[in-house]
């Protein structure tokens, strides 16, 4: 649950300091008091992105704060540790979003640093806002797939996981024989171009690593004559005339007696000179045989230039190393087979595409299956749902029909169908429900998910906007038994849904030396009574509407110890 909220220099609110407690929670105000500055805070710890719109006018950032007591099992911990970030079950889970008066946003957890991706995914564990907005996703067809497709998650997902592979296999063969097919007289054009292209380079017997090759070889033969004038001195220089070798052998003889009488300290130099004698005298024959070895061959070193040159001509054409213009030939003679088999080709692509199609109908047609029985199973579920909330005549129905073609997530078209009164025919949703219907029938979906997500955070900005009467009081003793299993969030202007709270939060706005405030009180008491009087009567309280109130919470107290007592 959501333990508490600290907000600094967010929009109008300077500072606020929250603490909460579990069940049902309702926040009321005036219009414009801004109880929506509350959403975007919790939005915003979701992660919802920031701008420097949020800061306070003068303020240098705004900062919030939240901390969350979550299970040992919930998946935020299991998320944290994959990313390899510090947090026990044990403790409070704290994050901290800052922006500044720039915009630039920074996420912290339990005083780690996230990125936004990584805040969003953790705040999807943790909270699920619901605001007026919603209601308008559920009239968006493509919306009520992806409704289904949770509400079945563990049925459907491999099916659906199977499918999608498959699909995707399916869409792959499907631009291969299209490009294949359309590509056919084009690549007739290319095809004497590939072939000349084809036979310079083979003609050029070119060689992985020849280039490097034939340069240390140019460079050698460049400078054959300087070469043999170092090497030659270098090797008079210690087995010539200059006798380098020989005193350094006679050093090691006057050193051999002078260690018989102090071997201690003379012996481990005699070994340092030993071996430099050894080492210089093998140095010198390899200098020797490397003499030997110098070729001056100005024939071959005008073939080495022609036949660098030529693959440097060859580079500009088809790519800037040796390597790349073997791959481009293999690349080359795989189009030419490909332009002189087209036809084969075509036809072994075509029974690729018919055995993989078949494949595809028949996992869809198992996804259908699956979903036209979670389909019936949703419908039960919400029908159950809209009879709490006053709409008990009302049909609700999860249509499932097949597509013309199959698409990326199965072969059906899902629809929500709903009959608001008796003997009227089900038609789409989108066509017929009033603002009211969308609100209790996105409630009750709400309320089948909430007991499948675990999500411990559950918000409602104003999604009782366009009920009253019996319909709101349903809404609200919905959300009130919803309650018992998550925290729950209501922001409302209706007074059915404020006295059914656990916990009352009155958000007000007040202007101190022309600056705009906006604070946040628990309300409990009278202070409680006088909040739902005035939601019920306006601005003026009167006994009436007073008595109205209290009398409004002595009934919501006594229907949840009602609640209670069943369990």
């Amino acid at each position: 649950m959501l333990v508490e909220c600290t907000i600094r220099n967010l929009a109008v609110i300077e500072s606020a300091h929250v603490r909460f407690s579990p069940g049902f929670l309702v926040m009321t105000g005036e219009t414009g008091a801004g109880k929506s500055i509350l959403i975007d805070a919790l939005s915003l710890i979701a992660g919802a992105r920031g701008s420097a719109d949020f800061v306070r006018h003068g303020a240098k950032a705004c900062e919030i704060e939240c901390v969350f007591e979550l299970e040992p099992d919930h998946p935020a911990w299991r998320q944290l540790e994959d990313w390899g970030i510090t947090a026990s079950p044990d403790e409070a889970l704290l994050i901290r979003r800052d922006i500044s008066a720039q915009g630039k946003s920074s996420a912290r957890v339990n005083g780690q640093l996230l990125n936004l991706s990584m805040l969003k995914a953790l705040g999807d564990t943790l909270i699920n806002l619901h605001g007026q907005h919603d209601h308008q996703s559920l009239l968006k067809v493509e919306r009520h797939l992806s409704l289904l497709d949770s509400f079945g998650e563990r049925d459907i997902a491999p099916l659906l996981k199977k499918y999608r592979a498959t699909y995707s296999a399916y869409t792959a063969l499907r631009k291969q024989w299209s490009e294949l097919e359309q590509a056919g007289m084009q690549n007739l054009q290319m095809l004497d171009l590939y072939k000349y292209q084809i036979e310079e380079i083979e003609k050029a017997a070119l060689k992985p690593g020849e280039e490097k090759e034939l340069e240390e070889e140019r460079r050698k033969l460049a400078h054959a004559e300087k070469l043999a004038q170092a090497v030659t001195e270098g090797y008079e220089a210690i087995y010539g005339s200059n006798m380098a070798l020989e005193q350094l052998g006679k050093a090691v003889e006057e050193l051999e007696d002078a260690a018989k009488v102090d071997p201690a300290a003379l012996g481990p130099l005699l070994d340092q000179l030993r071996s430099a004698y050894y080492q210089v005298e093998d140095a010198s024959f390899q200098l020797r045989d490397y003499r030997e070895g110098i070729e001056f061959n100005p024939e071959r070193l005008d073939a080495l230039e022609d036949r660098l040159a030529m693959i440097q001509s060859l580079k500009r054409k088809y790519g800037d190393s040796v390597e790349k213009m073997l791959q481009y030939l293999q690349t080359i003679k795989q189009d030419v087979e490909k332009i002189e088999n087209r036809d084969q080709h075509l036809e072994e692509l075509r029974a690729q595409l018919e055995q993989v199609k078949a494949e595809l109908h028949q996992q869809g047609a198992a996804l259908s299956a699956v979903r036209r029985k979670q389909a019936d199973r949703l419908a039960k579920g919400v029908t159950a749902h809209l009879h709490d909330l006053q709409m008990e005549r009302t049909r609700f129905e999860v249509s499932v029909k097949p597509l013309d073609e199959p698409a990326k997530d199965g072969a059906d078209l899902i629809e929500f169908m709903i009959s608001p009164n008796p003997g009227e025919p089900l038609k789409p949703l989108s066509k017929i429900a009033s603002g009211g219907e969308l609100s209790r029938i996105m409630l009750a979906l709400k309320s089948i998910f909430a007991g499948m997500d675990h999500i411990p955070v559950l918000i409602f900005d104003e999604v009782d906007t366009g009920v009253s009467g019996r319909a709101a009081q349903a809404i609200a003793e919905k959300m009130a038994r919803l309650a018992e299993n998550c925290q729950v969030f209501a922001i409302t202007h209706l007074p059915q849904v404020a006295c059914m709270a656990d916990s009352h939060f009155l958000i007000q706005k007040s202007v101190s030396k022309d600056r705009t405030y906006t604070e946040v009180r628990s309300l409990d008491g009278w202070d409680r009574t006088d909040e739902l009087a005035r939601m019920l009567g306006g601005v003026t309280i009167t006994e009436t509407t007073r008595s109205h109130a209290h009398e409004m919470l002595e009934l919501a107290a006594q229907k949840k110890r009602g609640w209670h007592h069943l369990q």
